[in-house]
């Protein structure tokens, strides 16, 4: 299996095109995820990435998400966000076949540990990798970790005096199959 990349359609919400990304994948993957809908580890289907109104306020994130995959006609469990931010804007990168599929909103930005932490105001980090081998369970979480850790890393380097968003989310992709690698 090659890269894992997704495509843009539009789905409609409240009579509102929305961009949306979503990963078809030839065979179900294995995933760790920190989203709303398909968090944990386990073997997935599809992710969806869907573009909402900045104003969002509905506080079903998970069935939303999975009344739109529903509409896409994507069977089978899967991950879903949500960004404010619109996910034609997407950032993407290959390294040593691995894909990531980043879409970056810093409307606010803080420290992961700051007592007063926003947690309903707009910005969200959304990042997907996909990695060609099959990782071991702990590996996939650390490979979760290596990705936050370098999205923070990418914010200092902005000069940015921040860690992420209160709403940011992480799936790392591979193999359910082959040999694992720790």
């Amino acid at each position: 299996m090659g890269p894992v990349v997704p495509s843009l359609t539009y789905g409609t919400d409240d009579d509102r095109a929305l961009p949306m990304l979503i990963w078809r994948f030839d065979r179900p993957l294995l995933a760790v995820a920190s989203t709303v809908l398909g968090g944990g580890i386990g073997v997935r289907h599809w992710v969806l990435s869907a573009t909402v109104p900045m104003s969002y306020t509905r506080d079903d994130p998970d069935a939303h998400l999975a009344g739109l995959a529903r509409g896409l006609d994507l069977d089978g469990a899967g991950v879903g966000f949500l960004t404010g931010v619109d996910v034609r804007e997407r950032v993407t990168a290959d390294d040593g076949g691995a894909t990531v599929v980043a879409t970056v909103g810093l409307g606010s930005p803080g420290w992961a540990a700051a007592e007063d932490a926003p947690r309903h105001r707009s910005g969200t980090v959304n990042i997907v990798v996909w990695v060609p081998v099959r990782l071991a369970e702990a590996a996939l979480v650390n490979a979760a970790m290596t990705v936050t850790e370098a999205k923070a890393q990418a914010m200092w380097d902005l000069g940015l005096p921040a860690t992420g968003t209160a709403t940011d989310a992480v799936c790392v992709l591979c193999p359910p199959d082959g040999p694992v690698e720790p």
